[in-house]
């Protein structure tokens, strides 16, 4: 027996519209392929760390940014969480603090992923290319797995029709 394309996928979270766009298409892609799905939030704890280190941030910044951060990512994830259960998606939630790239990276190989999605950041002109942020870029080049870069503009009609 040929086993399933995918079994399992993560989605990087980060609030962002593009993001809250993967997820929807991650949620899509769960439904349609019953596969297991696995939302993600990373608080950047490294990039923190580095302003504190460079006298950017004081110490008690840095705990305060670090600790907006963690609503913040709670916060997105419950949204995520609200999506998958109007499609009737199970959907795992998870936050972790680190290097971003690092933290989907390992999030995947414990989950066991075979796809990694990720939002594309667009701008509004249309002479103007996607872009890949520096994020997402470290996250293609060192995944050991698939990763899909969602940038269909039509994700949230897609996703009301589904």
């Amino acid at each position: 027996m040929i086993k399933p394309l995918f079994q399992k996928i993560v989605v990087a979270v980060n609030g962002s519209e593009q993001s809250i766009e993967a997820s929807m298409y991650a949620i899509m892609m769960a439904k349609t392929l019953k596969c297991e799905m696995k939302a993600v939030y990373v608080v950047d704890t490294a990039t923190l760390k580095q302003l504190e280190m460079l006298k950017f941030l004081h110490s008690v910044e840095c705990s305060r940014y670090q600790e907006r951060l963690n609503n913040d990512g709670e916060r997105y994830l419950a949204s995520v969480v609200q999506l998958a259960k109007e499609k009737g998606v199970k959907i795992q939630t998870e936050m972790r603090h680190g290097a971003v790239w690092a933290e989907i990276e390992k999030c995947a190989d414990e989950f066991g992923a075979d796809l990694i999605l990720l939002g594309a950041k667009r701008f509004g002109n249309s002479l103007q290319r996607d872009k890949i942020s520096a994020t997402n870029s470290e996250i293609i080049g060192s995944s050991t797995r698939n990763v899909l870069v969602v940038k269909d503009r039509e994700v949230e009609k897609k996703f009301k029709i589904l």
